[in-house]
């Protein structure tokens, strides 16, 4: 197929674009998006193209992420998705707003798939009228890097002190009473000044996937505080580096982390407890981020993405198309 997609999330778009398909990503003249999360160069797969060339490209099928994909969509292909192409929106995100009765944007129409990243996703949103379908994360696999060399324990968040409760940067503290945090991510920079700890945060970066991965996988445990997520693309990608994991029972995480992979809990202060544990015992340590690394190749496999994925494609380009569609616009004939 030739996939019309946009590079919205670049972890999850790194994944995609692995795909046996060819993937149109617009871009403007010049810019410079030949690489998709954290340096991770593109295959050849992905095709760059000027938006004002697409009118002149075959296209398959569109994957939204955004409501204004779908005016950009028709504007630049000069076809309304859902009505004269096929269409799949792909819901990131947890909702934002009166959970749980938030609506989604595409809850009044039943003419373009809602394909969510998560079970929880699919869950709490309001999807009214549209067909939906669940597509877990997969990532490609980064190996079993684990050391656990430094007792450290890793988190990787992006704008930790802007985002503060919903990243869980607010309970990073009560972990660092046991060890030091060692950060990675965008902005990660500004932590040790908002927290006030000193040399108990260490500053990892925001590096390249590549080096991020070995740097992270010399931590003793990773640590994963977000309240109020999807599911973190790192926590994954720690898994699949066989480390055992210190995660806050929230939003998808308990379907994604069994216990044995290292812990999990609502109760902070248990999980205090058995990030000390793994800290103290490096043998057990390792024992768990095996089983971690299992669970991440079975559930979060690239292959696995990849197949669900071409199921839903296949279902969309299938769907039965009519004048009008259901969005409350006329048709053209």
């Amino acid at each position: 197929m030739r996939i019309l997609v946009w590079h919205v999330h670049g972890g999850w778009m790194d994944a995609f674009v692995r795909g046996r398909h060819e993937y149109l990503v617009p871009t403007e003249p010049g810019e410079a998006t030949t690489v998709g999360s954290s340096g991770r160069p593109w295959p050849a797969g992905v095709i760059q193209i000027d938006p004002a060339r697409l009118r002149e490209e075959a296209v398959d099928v569109v994957v939204l992420q955004r409501s204004e994909d779908i005016d950009e969509a028709e504007r630049l292909l000069g076809r309304r998705p859902g009505r004269d192409i096929p269409a799949v929106w792909l819901e990131h995100n947890t909702p934002r707003g009166g959970v749980p009765n938030e609506r989604h944007p595409l809850a009044d129409r039943n003419d373009i798939v809602l394909a969510h990243v998560t079970h929880f996703n699919q869950l709490m949103w309001d999807s009214g009228d549209a067909p939906t379908v669940v597509i877990e994360h997969g990532i490609p696999d980064p190996g079993p890097r684990y050391t656990g060399e430094r007792a450290h324990q890793g988190v990787v968040i992006n704008e930790p002190v802007r985002r503060w409760r919903v990243t869980g940067t607010d309970l990073l503290p009560r972990f660092a009473a046991v060890a030091p945090i060692e950060a990675f991510g965008i902005d990660c920079d500004l932590l040790p000044g908002a927290l006030g700890l000193g040399d108990r945060v260490v500053l990892g970066g925001n590096l390249d996937a590549e080096a991020m991965h070995t740097a992270l996988a010399q931590c003793r445990l990773y640590l994963h505080p977000v309240r109020w997520t999807s599911l973190g693309l790192s926590l994954l990608e720690a898994m699949h580096l066989a480390m055992p994991v210190v995660v806050l029972s929230a939003t998808e995480a308990p379907r994604a982390v069994p216990p044995e992979a290292g812990a999990i809990s609502a109760d902070v202060d248990a999980l205090v407890r058995e990030a000390r544990r793994l800290l103290a015992y490096p043998d057990e340590a390792r024992a768990r981020g095996r089983a971690a690394r299992e669970v991440a190749l079975e559930r979060y496999s690239l292959q696995r993405f990849q197949d669900r994925w071409d199921e839903v494609l296949a279902d969309a380009t299938a769907r039965p198309r009519r004048a009008g569609g259901s969005d409350g616009r006329a048709g053209t004939g």
